[in-house]
């Protein structure tokens, strides 16, 4: 029978040399808090059974340190996305450009002038922040950005629509990724939603009936985010509910989404209807995302004339969903690489989004010579993210032919930084269009370290 007594107290353990390393890494009250768990459990241990030797001190201490370790492991931390899926949700979206990180990182380490105007020596606007090239790129009258676009959404209907009725197509009323729901969303700013057409087929007379029949404030489009209507269906242009909603003087909300200012045809993609293009079609209002199609942070943009802009930035809830100074930095950064023609080069999405089958197949075949095993096959990348749903882009691939995939991906997830693969037909798949180039060599590690 062990007796309890010989267990070290917490003073006698915090005298040892190790304690005092560890009280250097994480701080006094923490390892206190882990010196009490691990004797604690001993006792529990005892409890169930009394034969059980107490362990030494030093096993102690180092149940100690493996305690504190995962207590103050990040959850939150870098990986190689080897998917083939661009805008991958779950692994953060949209990597950052270099000046992106950059601005971001200046702005993040010092005080700043984010409420402050340099040329009165007073409080300044922090809506002023990336408002001026957001004007230059789209040919708005007005911007401003806040913290993603479910809440530009949503600040949107509660300083225009007032409670108001916003009419809205029954093919655009979906569920996004996460379980949220898009009428959920504006019914959240107290919008009242007048639901037009049916799911597959919207006419233009639907839109016409439903301001005859009611006072209407609003008319919105919503982007259809990861969701595709084929087959028979119809849909009147944004030029002609633009044409009938402002002849009844109403207002038109054109929520983009991902909110590309690139045309997506040059990249073999199909057509995906541009911030430019929808300012340019007669849209009042126009929201969009910063980290999908655009490249940058979370973010939401707004956009669109001067007087509903004004409106939208006096509105209370504008507060409760501003974007921080970091977002804007970023924001602005990314921003200024359209602005400069340099988006296809320096931003990192669109570097994939160009990267041709040739260069890819190129690589891959690089990561073969290297690792001595594998196939490279032809295969297919994803955009992602909301994005374009269904479309993909051509592309080549590692194929790696291992006895059991799954187990070979919950290895590789292992590696720091960890690579995240998929599998097709019993194969693992590696995909270059997704590897970052300075991630290149970590990855070839890691692939070499779970193939040993």
């Amino acid at each position: 029978m062990t007796d309890l007594r010989s267990l070290p107290s917490v003073d006698k353990l915090l005298q040892s040399q190790t304690s005092a390393e560890l009280i250097s890494a994480y701080g006094r009250p923490l390892v206190l808090d882990a010196l009490r768990t691990v004797l604690n459990e001993i006792r529990a241990a005892y409890a169930d059974d009394n034969t059980k030797p107490i362990p030494p001190a030093e096993t102690l201490l180092k149940l100690a340190g493996s305690r504190l370790e995962a207590w103050t492991q990040p959850t939150l931390y870098p990986v190689i996305n080897a998917t083939g899926v661009i805008l991958h949700t779950n692994l953060g979206r949209a990597p950052l450009s270099a000046a992106t990180i950059k601005a971001m990182d200046s702005v993040a380490r010092s005080y700043s002038t984010l409420e402050f105007d340099m040329n009165t020596g007073k409080r300044g606007s922090r809506l002023i922040h990336a408002e001026s090239v957001i004007k230059r790129i789209t040919g708005a009258e007005a911007a401003v950005v806040v913290n993603n676009n479910a809440s530009a959404v949503m600040l949107i209907l509660s300083a225009l629509a007032n409670r108001r009725r916003v009419v809205i197509a029954r093919s655009q009323l979906i569920e996004i990724g996460g379980g949220f729901r898009i009428p959920d969303v504006m019914k959240q700013s107290g919008a009242k939603l007048v639901e037009v057409g049916t799911t597959n087929k919207v006419h233009l007379a639907d839109y016409e009936n439903a301001i005859d029949e009611e006072p209407i404030k609003l008319v919105m489009l919503a982007h259809r985010s990861n969701f595709k209507i084929i087959g028979f269906t119809q849909e009147p242009s944004l030029d002609e509910i633009v044409e009938v909603s402002h002849a009844a003087n109403i207002p038109v909300v054109d929520d983009l989404g991902s909110g590309t200012l690139l045309d997506t045809e040059r990249f073999g993609l199909i057509h995906e209807r541009t911030v430019q293009e929808s300012l340019t079609a007669g849209a009042d209002v126009v929201s969009f995302s910063g980290d999908k199609l655009l490249g940058g942070p979370q973010a939401g943009i707004i956009v669109g004339r001067a007087n509903l802009i004004a409106k939208i930035k006096k509105h209370p809830l504008s507060r409760a969903v501003r974007a921080d100074k970091v977002a804007l930095a970023g924001i602005a950064a990314t921003l200024t690489h359209y602005l400069k023609d340099e988006a296809e080069r320096k931003i990192p999405i669109w570097r994939m989004i160009s990267t041709t089958p040739k260069q890819n197949k190129a690589r891959a075949q690089v990561w073969l010579d290297h690792l001595g095993q594998g196939k490279v096959v032809a295969g297919e990348s994803t955009i992602g993210g909301g994005s374009l749903p269904g479309e993909t882009l051509p592309t080549w691939l590692l194929a790696l032919d291992v006895k059991k995939p799954d187990k070979f991906l919950a290895k590789l997830r292992k590696q720091n930084p960890p690579v995240i693969a998929r599998t097709e037909n019993d194969k693992v798949l590696l995909d270059p269009r997704t590897i970052l180039p300075e991630q290149e060599g970590a990855l070839l590690v890691a692939l070499q370290n779970v193939l040993k």
